[in-house]
């Protein structure tokens, strides 16, 4: 059976305070269905003949349309079929967990993801075994790496077809897990932060002197957000065992001050109080009494000294397309290659 990928598009990401505070852009819907009409050509082109699409009321799936029946009027006919899941629309982020959801169980090869760090991380919470393939369009993207669709379009088809080994095509990634008593658990992809604020509030993170205690994943120093502190820190890569606790304090009383780059243009000194190696499959508990809890930049949790938190790395929690690795496999083995009209012609005859 022809391999069908999916596609989770969010129409809203990259709209919370950060885009007040900071100096950072934010994607057009146009250029939300563009790039999605990027993917979608790249997907045709290496062979997907079937592509399923999270439904929106934002106007992306208007734009795509128009697009798709361009190609179509023209004869050109480069897009894959196109539909869209069965489902309501809620404009919130029920609709990616729910898109995620029914992908896993209609058996989709990929998904194709277009958000920041939250719209993944909510994939990833349903998605299961499905490998997933980031595309940044949110405001603070440690996740998603920065690369143009084109290529993350071309390198799923390529890896899905079979093209590609696996082993090759696909990378383990690791995730944080977050539970307060006996509630279901949390998940983020990059970044646990506690802070003293009780009030979830606005829920990006941006005031610096609230900020108590950090683990993360993976941590790059050319990224943006709360992983940044840890990457300018101590980097560590995705793809190495364990993560990073770093412990943090107001600067006038912490060891070193860091200055940190915590949203778009927003630099920010950060007190550290100390750091060390996160190994997986270790509970830790906060330093701090009460607070809320932030995944992936958002804060999602609040807690108190009555209750009973703990935050655990967990190795080879999901996978991703390994881009990069699947256009190197193509190039050294000529994936992307065609005979020649001469060569052709002589084949003929």
């Amino acid at each position: 059976m022809a391999p069908t990928v999916g596609i989770i598009a969010n129409p809203v990401s990259a709209r919370d305070i950060r885009r007040v505070i900071a100096n950072a852009t934010s994607l057009q819907i146009t250029d939300r269905a563009n790039i999605v009409l990027r993917v979608l050509a790249c997907l045709k082109a290496s062979g997907i003949e079937r592509v399923v699409m999270m439904p929106d009321n934002g106007g992306i799936r208007h734009h795509v349309r128009r697009g798709v029946e361009r190609s179509r009027n023209l004869g050109e006919h480069e897009f894959p079929d196109l539909s869209y899941l069965d489902m309501t629309v809620t404009g919130t982020v029920d609709d990616t967990v729910r898109a995620a959801d029914l992908m896993r169980q209609q058996g989709i090869a990929a998904i194709v993801v277009l958000g920041g760090d939250g719209t993944h991380r909510a994939v990833v919470s349903r998605s299961g075994d499905i490998p997933i393939a980031g595309i940044s369009t949110g405001t603070n993207n440690a996740f998603p790496e920065h690369r143009e669709p084109t290529i993350t379009g071309l390198a799923v088809g390529l890896a899905v077809t079979g093209r590609v080994p696996e082993a090759v095509a696909y990378a383990p990634n690791k995730k944080l897990v977050v539970r307060i008593n006996d509630q279901a658990a949390e998940i983020a992809l990059v970044d646990v932060a506690l802070v003293t604020e009780r009030v979830v509030g606005a829920r990006a993170l941006w005031k610096p002197e609230t900020f108590r205690e950090l683990f993360v994943t993976f941590a790059e120093p050319e990224v943006i957000g709360m992983s940044a502190i840890a990457g300018l820190l101590e980097p560590v890569k995705r793809s190495e065992p364990g993560g990073l606790h770093v412990l943090l304090a107001p600067t006038e009383e912490a060891a070193l001050t860091l200055n940190v780059p915590i949203a778009p243009g927003y630099m920010r000194p950060i007190g550290i109080a100390r750091w060390q190696r996160l190994s997986a499959g270790k509970a830790h508990g906060p330093q701090i009494t009460s607070g809320s809890i932030a995944l992936d930049g958002e804060r999602e949790l609040s807690f108190s000294e009555r209750d009973r938190v703990s935050v655990m790395l967990e190795e080879n929690a999901f996978r991703t397309v390994n881009v990069a690795a699947v256009m190197d496999y193509a190039a050294r083995h000529g994936l992307m290659r065609q005979a020649g009209q001469k060569e052709r012609k002589r084949q003929v005859s």
